[in-house]
């Protein structure tokens, strides 16, 4: 006997279909060239029946940076888990960030670069998301200083601002089969943060 699957599930799963679709149209045509009816036909909906789920262009382009941000938090967060080492927990969350940037590239490159379309409200909501999940790099950053685990004369907000800028921009170049694999990445980006910002503990100095 087959048994059904929970609504909450089935429309979880739709959501999803119908995000990614959209994503990979934004990204290949622009936020502002693609069209609602255009996004039905890739889902294989009914401009209505999308509609009814999405009341504007707007709502899915939204929705779609919600559910990357959700992406991301999930990630960053499940790599952390049961990590008490603070600088452990910086590098974890490095290349958890990373592997999302490039595995759910169409998704990532509208969240990086279309979220200027949005306006009002529903700026103001991608805002509060973005914000959301940069705190919980700003909580591993705080942690490290307050285990003096990082310089002091480091500014916690800009070493965020700019990190994250510099991580994102991966998403723009990574080629999976070009000259560096995103282990490489990874390695690279944490040599840089561990050599310049990292204060050595006292078991690595003896």
């Amino acid at each position: 006997m087959n048994k059904r699957r929970p609504t909450k599930i089935i429309d979880q799963l739709g959501r999803e279909a119908v995000l990614t679709s959209a994503a990979r149209l934004f990204r290949d045509q622009g936020y502002e060239r693609t069209t609602v009816k255009e996004v039905a036909k890739a889902c294989n909906m009914l401009p209505g029946s999308l509609h009814y789920r999405y009341h504007t262009k707007e709502a899915i382009l939204v929705d779609l940076m919600r559910l990357g941000l959700e992406r991301a938090a999930l990630a960053v967060t499940e790599a952390c888990v049961n990590v008490s080492d603070p600088v452990e927990q910086l590098r974890r969350g490095i290349n958890a960030h990373l592997k999302m940037l490039v595995t759910g590239s169409d998704m990532v490159y509208v969240l990086l670069f279309e979220w200027r379309a949005l306006r009002g409200d529903a700026r103001k909501e991608m805002i509060e998301l973005r914000d959301r999940y940069e705190a919980l790099w700003a909580a591993m950053l705080s942690l490290l200083a307050q285990h003096g685990a990082i310089r002091k004369d480091v500014d916690l907000n800009l070493l965020r601002l700019i990190g994250l800028g510099a991580l994102n921009w991966v998403a723009t170049w990574f080629n999976e089969n070009g000259r560096y694999s995103l282990e490489d990445i990874g390695d690279f980006v944490w040599l840089v943060i561990n050599s310049a910002f990292v204060v050595p503990s006292e078991t690595s100095i003896k």
